[in-house]
């Protein structure tokens, strides 16, 4: 069975994730949607808990896709789920080359791990969960760029954070 892993911090999971999602998990017998602690980002706008609910909501009706959280390094966390694949989205050229240099220190530190790198589709290569977070922050039409199960969570979540703002034209 070919088991791949698809990290990240998913706060919160937007369709370019989704997307990565669903390409991915019809290459792979099992794929496992791991949120990932990342210590070089400030603490999120949804806990880890939430992204992976958030998550598990959006990819229900992906019977081989299986939504994790973990603290450990991936490279770890792939050894002890015994993956061999991560699978990560480009979005532009210029996430290259972090990537690939990612994808090498996991191989150190896991030699049976590859990375494959699916491109982002065009219509999502502007997409991320900070524009996602700031378009919630200031009212924005949000079904464009999170799954529709999930637009009044996002939204009650920034609105419970006090991070909301104000459209002016």
């Amino acid at each position: 069975m070919k088991c791949a892993i698809y990290p990240g911090s998913f706060d919160p999971v937007t369709l370019g994730h989704l997307d990565i999602i669903k390409r991915a998990a019809a290459i792979f017998d099992e794929l496992i949607v791991c949120v990932s602690v990342n210590s070089a980002k400030p603490s999120g706008l949804f806990t880890p808990q939430e992204r992976v609910e958030l998550i598990q909501a959006v990819t229900a009706d992906l019977p081989n896709v299986r939504v994790d959280c973990s603290q450990e390094l991936v490279a770890e966390y792939a050894r002890r789920n015994r993956a061999r694949v991560l699978v990560k989205g480009l979005r532009a050229v210029s996430d290259y080359e972090s990537e690939i240099q990612m994808a090498m220190l996991n191989a150190k530190l896991y030699a049976r791990l590859d990375t494959v790198f699916l491109y982002t589709r065009p219509k999502y290569a502007f997409l991320s969960s900070t524009v996602v977070k700031e378009l919630a922050r200031y009212g924005a039409d949000l079904s464009d760029f999170v799954p529709r199960q999930i637009i009044d969570r996002v939204r009650a979540k920034v609105a419970d954070s006090g991070q909301g703002g104000v459209l002016t034209d």
